[in-house]
């Protein structure tokens, strides 16, 4: 028994001591590889466990020098520049940096070997300035007045948020940026020729608006109903015009068809002069006498886009829509083995009215609306 114990606490020291020197000699490939923030976080790591580690002790200094050398070098080329966004990436510098600072002091052993540099103030000054120059890139935008560029100002303005909440006067902006990049566009009463389908054209209408608004194609695209702007103070910048175009709602085809149908069946069995035995057939026959309904509803939907400030037509096209409806029903004479299972539901069928015609409208509509909504989202999303 002590010689297992014996055993496996010599097996755990071998496992810890091989651990040791992949954990040293992972930190020093590092190094060698110009990999040095891993390298000065794998020395820490080890001397966490290790105090005493020669490797770590001996590299972990240098490596914090040429991580620091660096990461202030690309500091000092982003200063050089002229990209606008250049304090967002100082700010990436020194937030590195202050991580390796927050690393080594959660060591005493490598705190002894290394004094870190304390980023915190340096990444707050790059985040200021990161966030006056998207304050400013944003009020720029406003200034040229039309909606591409206030949407643009909307994201500058967002951006400088996500750096700094409440900076300055940017939510107020940003609300005001929204308010000038955004198109409102309204969709238009449908009118048919028949009065009989106004209330169906205005269902097609209002679950249209109300999908497209659900949908959030875009933020910055909102729709109305053409009724609801006309009570209130709201400046449209694009309408959409619908209109259904040779419509034909209810159109009824009835054939009848006559068809003979055969079928052979066993009656019984005989049996030969040997004593085999053979089925008896017999063919059974009868005579369908067979209705069929058709109803058929199609149409066409117009619509266009046109830009209300210019009267530019954006987009116009037609959408084609039908629905079909269809009972069969019949009658036979004859013998009712001759049926196929077909045949026999066919026979137990009975002459149907079809939908009401608003119903059947609402039906060759449905495909209609549905390549509209893909339509519109397609074309909406672009902006």
């Amino acid at each position: 028994m002590k010689k297992q114990a014996f055993r496996q606490l010599l097996s755990i020291t071998a496992i810890l001591l091989y651990t040791c020197i992949l954990s040293c000699k992972s930190g020093e490939k590092l190094y060698n590889k110009g990999r040095y923030d891993e390298a000065v976080t794998t020395f820490v790591k080890k001397l966490q466990r290790k105090p005493q580690d020669a490797t770590a002790t001996r590299m972990l200094p240098d490596a914090y020098k040429q991580a620091l050398l660096v990461r202030e070098d690309r500091v000092n080329e982003y200063l050089r520049s002229n990209n606008q966004l250049k304090w967002e990436n100082i700010r990436n510098e020194y937030r590195a940096l202050q991580t390796l600072y927050n690393a080594i002091h959660s060591s005493p052993a490598a705190l002894k070997l290394v004094q870190p540099k304390d980023y915190r103030d340096a990444i707050t000054g790059a985040q200021e300035n990161a966030a006056e120059m998207r304050y400013d890139r944003g009020m720029a935008l406003l200034d040229k007045g039309d909606k591409a560029s206030a949407r643009q100002a909307y994201d500058e303005f967002g951006a400088a948020l996500k750096l700094i909440p409440n900076y300055r006067d940017t939510k107020q902006r940003r609300d005001e940026a929204y308010q000038m990049g955004v198109i409102n566009v309204v969709v238009s009463e449908i009118e048919v020729r028949s009065p009989y389908y106004q209330f169906s054209a205005d269902q097609f209408r209002d679950y249209l608006v109300r999908n497209l608004q659900q949908r959030n194609i875009n933020q910055f695209v909102q729709f109305y109903d053409e009724r609801v702007v006309r009570n209130g103070n709201l400046r449209p910048d694009e309408y959409i015009e619908l209109r259904f175009f040779d419509f034909v709602v209810g159109q009824t085809y009835v054939d009848r068809i006559q068809r003979d149908v055969s079928k052979e069946i066993v009656v019984g069995t005989t049996k030969d002069s040997i004593g085999k035995e053979f089925n008896i057939y017999k063919t059974v026959k009868a005579t369908l006498y067979i209705t069929k309904k058709t109803v058929v509803s199609k149409g066409l939907l117009d619509y266009r886009i046109t830009n209300t400030g210019n009267g530019q037509l954006l987009r116009t096209d037609r959408i084609p829509g039908s629905y079909t409806w269809l009972n069969q029903f019949g009658t036979f004479k004859g013998d009712e083995r001759a049926l196929s299972d077909e045949d026999k539901q066919l026979m137990g069928g009975r002459d149907m009215p079809p939908p009401p015609p608003t119903d059947l409208f609402m039906e060759f509509t449905r495909p209609i609306y549905d390549q509209l909504a893909r339509d519109l989202q397609s074309f909406y999303n672009r902006i």
